[in-house]
């Protein structure tokens, strides 16, 4: 079964299993059970359902397996002939998570 999520601000097509990168989810740890409700679409082919613009009752789980930080993506700033340059780095907070099930 196939379900179409929002996560974090995010839209990810979730199978059973499979294992995204998304933003943080601020306050949880490794290990916890997460429930993901905005479900637009469930189910693949002619049995899928689409919802407007989510499915009432349809939700998906997931377990979050490790909180860890992004690679490091550099900013560079500088103005033409004046001499300015200025480096910055940022990384971003990241939770991996594995999808478990997938009700509706």
């Amino acid at each position: 079964m196939r379900a179409f999520v929002r996560v974090q601000g995010a839209q990810i097509c979730a199978t059973e299993g499979a294992v995204f990168e998304v933003n943080r989810f601020r306050g949880r740890e490794a290990g916890d059970v997460i429930e993901l409700s905005d479900v637009f679409l469930l189910g693949e082919g002619e049995h899928a359902r689409v919802g407007t613009p989510t499915i009432e009752g349809a939700s998906v789980t997931a377990k979050i397996l490790m909180n860890k930080r992004g690679d490091k993506k550099l900013v560079i700033k500088r103005l033409r002939r004046k001499g300015f340059h200025k480096k910055r780095g940022h990384r971003q907070e990241i939770s991996v998570i594995q999808i478990q099930s997938i009700q509706g």
